[in-house]
Order: C-alpha cells, then sequence, then structure tokens
C-alpha cells in the first residue's frame, strides 16, 4: 500500500511474481493439477508473446486476438491439451499452428524438441522472434508450412499437437506418429469441438479417444496466400 493525495492509501501495483502466483493459482482453481505444465506455465510469461495492446489480458483466462484473424487459445484450454498430451523429456514434437509461438515454447519448457508449423509467414516470423527472445530457440524449429501436409524428411514424432478444430484428423498427421506416440487435438463432433486423443498402437493401428468439449479455433489447410 501507498499513501496517495489526501493520506488515502492506494495498493501499489503487483509485482511479476505476484502475477505469476495468481495467473497460477487461477489456472489451480480451473483443475489443472499437472506440476510439469504448471512449472513450464511458470517459466513462460504469456504476455511476452500476446500482441502489447492485449498485455493487460495475457494473464487472465481468455483468449487474445492475434494478426490474421487467429487467436492465443486461452490459458486452461492450453493446460487441458499439453495435460492429455503426456509430454515426455527428449520427446520428438509436432506442432500444428504456431500462432504466437506461446506453446511451442511451453513444449521447449516441458523438455521437448519441437517442430511447429505455421501457415500464415508474417506470424511465423514474429512467432520465431519471440522464442528466440525468450531462450528457446535451440529447441524450437519453427516453419512456414501447411499444418495438415508436414515434410516427410521431418520423420516421425513421438508427440503431435494440433491448436485447432478439424472435421477429421489428416492421414497425412497420423502417419506421422511413432509407434506408441500420442496425438492431440480437436474434432467437431455433431457440431461440437471435442477433444481428441490417438495413440499409434505398437501394430500400427489407431486408438481415438474422445474428450470433453473445448474452445478452439477452426485450422484451415494449405499456405495461407498472403501475411
Amino acid at each position: 500500500m501507498t499513501e496517495g493525495e489526501g493520506g488515502s492509501m492506494e495498493e501499489a501495483p503487483a509485482s511479476e511474481g505476484e502475477r505469476t502466483v495468481a495467473f497460477l493459482l487461477s489456472l489451480r482453481a480451473q483443475g489443472v493439477r499437472d506440476l510439469t505444465v504448471l512449472r513450464a506455465m511458470e517459466r513462460v510469461s504469456r504476455d511476452r508473446f500476446a500482441p502489447a495492446r492485449f498485455a493487460d489480458l495475457a494473464r487472465q483466462d481468455v483468449s487474445v486476438p492475434l494478426p490474421c484473424g487467429q487467436t492465443m487459445t486461452a490459458p486452461h484450454t492450453v493446460a487441458a491439451l499439453l495435460t492429455a498430451l503426456d509430454m515426455q523429456v527428449s520427446a520428438r514434437v509436432l506442432e500444428v499452428g504456431t500462432g504466437s509461438g506461446y506453446v511451442a515454447s511451453l513444449l521447449a519448457a516441458m523438455g521437448g524438441e519441437v517442430v511447429s508449423l505455421e501457415r500464415y509467414r508474417s506470424l511465423a516470423l514474429a512467432a520465431h522472434e519471440r522464442v528466440e527472445g525468450n531462450g528457446f530457440g535451440r529447441a524450437v524449429e519453427l516453419r512456414h508450412a501447411d499444418g495438415f501436409e508436414p515434410d516427410r524428411t521431418l520423420g516421425r514424432f513421438d508427440r503431435i499437437l494440433v491448436n485447432g478444430v478439424t472435421n477429421a484428423i489428416p492421414e497425412s498427421l497420423l502417419m506421422r506418429l511413432q509407434p506408441g506416440g500420442r496425438l492431440v487435438g480437436a474434432l467437431r463432433i455433431e457440431g461440437v469441438a471435442r477433444r481428441v486423443v490417438v495413440t499409434r498402437l505398437t501394430d500400427g493401428s489407431f486408438d481415438h479417444a474422445t474428450g470433453p468439449a473445448v474452445r478452439l479455433p477452426p485450422l484451415i489447410p494449405g499456405l495461407a496466400r498472403a501475411l
């Protein structure tokens, strides 16, 4: 507390640490319990990835607008997706839909070796700067590419995170999963977006497990013609 004009007491602005603690407590209040996810979200400041004019919203549990009509997904939804992904240290991770670069950095903070694909060139360039500026450049390879058709030379991945809703999981993505690997995304089922977890079994088949409704933007295939 500080003393203002006329002797009134005013609250001092919250410190960085206090804002981080409040942010993490809000996530725990919504059921986020995975300590690996929470530690990554403590380490990677969301406000460093949000557009400057929306910095005041970055520590709140809301989606944030990005250029090109895209959005940063609300933190509790991101946490739920990462929890379902069941990250392992040194796992090779493919991310579809880089956006701001925030989730790619979280994946790196969780020990992943990340390849992230973004269809909008301007978003990919800006995300690259943010990822590099926050110290995750060595762990994240960011590409301007069609996430629905990943380059075959990338090989296979232990984990794939699809940051959006699709009507079906593209075969091209399923083929990029290692046996025992896991893909997390969202499917539109009877008009409702629901989380889906796909596991590639050792015999090469796939197990699909549908989860609760999620709020994620639709994903569009192909490279953007502009931006």
